[in-house]
């Protein structure tokens, strides 16, 4: 099964591609794309959509993981970071993929054991998983490996919780 990870954001959107097979993680490619930070919304929204349909074509993934927008004080963030995961809900609704939706806390709880784990925590803890040699970088490219990560951890609980009901 391979999950495409996603960190949406206006300007640097990361991905990350995992394959699992039997509770075997291995990393497939991760990256970012970066948008010009002076382009309109729409431009930019624009180049998510195509440069993540291309990762998609290429990498043909089965499933979609993707975190939620967390709103806290910056509403204004929150809500730029809400339309590119509305890009992301698209383009996997147009490909054909299901989707899943994971909070940064969740994320959290399922990669590291800890709903408030640090960056630097977060990063290490997707090193040692995925076996890399480095840590993964840039942090955006990271999380969405982290987001990866978590569906795959759920999706393994809620499995094992079925074969026991």
């Amino acid at each position: 099964m391979r999950t495409l990870g996603v960190d949406p954001g206006t300007r640097v959107l990361g991905y990350g591609l995992i394959d699992d097979s039997r509770d075997e993680l291995s990393m497939v490619r991760y990256g970012i794309i970066q948008c010009d930070g002076r382009s309109a919304m729409s431009e930019r929204l624009l180049y998510i959509y195509t440069e993540l349909t291309e990762v998609i074509r290429q990498y043909s993934p089965d499933q979609v993981a993707v975190e939620t927008p967390f709103v806290g004080e910056n509403i204004k963030s929150a809500l730029a970071i809400g339309k590119a995961q509305a890009v992301v809900l698209l383009v996997a609704a147009q490909n054909g993929l299901p989707i899943y939706e994971y909070s940064p806390a969740q994320i959290k709880h399922h990669v590291a054991d800890y709903g408030a784990s640090s960056k630097e925590q977060m990063q290490e803890m997707v090193k040692m998983l995925l076996e890399l040699d480095e840590l993964p970088q840039p942090n955006d490219a990271a999380d969405a490996l982290a987001v990866a990560i978590c569906h795959l951890r759920e999706a393994h609980i809620q499995e094992l919780m079925q074969e026991n009901a």
